[in-house]
């Protein structure tokens, strides 16, 4: 599919930290992006009014910290509500905690063995292959010859352990096993797709449960294979939405 000959989809990213941003995704979702940042006083839209696709970005806080966000009440429902009206969505990080619990999963703060940070080997299940975002991912690392797996970076303490009923498990990392589900109409991952070497520096810095210069200097030799890997899923995602505007025959 030629997404340069295609009209612009209209996506709805909802961003939950002001450090936590589309980052390397922020050219690839399209032209038509609606940024709702509700830390800074935005109101989240109805689920009638996502446009043709939802993105749910990290955070810093916990898929619990209604205390602290309290938009995340609101969140979860229209996370629950963009799978009921099968809208194409992505939830990144805090994001995918978010789609587990709003579809009845659950997510354990502070999880042991403690925090994934730094380069992630995620390793893919036999049905990330024909999943529609993940499928090129999958099948481009079973290409290799290696145990099916990509490299890309992480950064989160708090953990899914349980998905919600019916959803496909579709793969792992050494650390967590929950590192991308997919939930009707919507993919989770636990990885962070969209962040650059230079973000996981940032976020690696404000903890000190990480060690910065050993993450770096272990990710530094795969920068490449990680940009790839985002640039992927993005474009794999993008054209989900767009196969989903040409399915229904309308735009949202």
């Amino acid at each position: 599919m030629n997404q340069q000959l295609l009209d612009p989809v209209r996506i709805t990213v909802v961003q939950n930290s002001p450090d936590v941003t589309l980052d390397a995704f922020a050219d690839r979702l399209g032209p038509d992006v609606r940024l709702v940042r509700p830390f800074d006083g935005d109101a989240l839209p109805d689920a009638t009014d996502l446009g043709d696709g939802l993105v749910v970005l990290g955070g810093q806080m916990s898929a619990y910290a209604d205390d602290v966000a309290p938009w995340l009440p609101a969140l979860r429902d229209l996370l629950a509500a963009a799978v009921y009206s099968d809208v194409p969505t992505l939830g990144i990080c805090l994001g995918a905690q978010l789609l587990a619990v709003a579809g009845g999963g659950s997510v354990q703060v502070a999880a042991p063995p403690g925090r994934e940070a730094g380069l992630t080997r995620v390793f893919w299940k036999a049905g990330a292959e024909g999943d529609p975002v993940l499928g090129p991912i999958a099948r481009a690392a079973a290409g290799t010859g290696k145990r099916a797996r990509s490299l890309t970076v992480s950064m989160h303490a708090d953990a899914i352990i349980d998905l919600p009923e019916g959803a496909s498990w579709l793969g792992m990392s050494d650390m967590y096993p929950y590192q991308a589900f997919r939930h009707g109409s919507a993919l989770g991952v636990q990885f962070h797709p969209e962040a650059t070497l230079a973000t996981i520096r940032g976020w690696a810095d404000q903890h000190d449960d990480v060690d910065t210069t050993n993450i770096l200097a272990d990710a530094a030799p795969f920068e490449g294979e990680v940009l790839e890997t985002g640039r992927l899923l993005a474009e794999s995602f993008l054209a989900a939405v767009h196969d989903d505007v040409a399915r229904r025959g309308v735009r949202a």
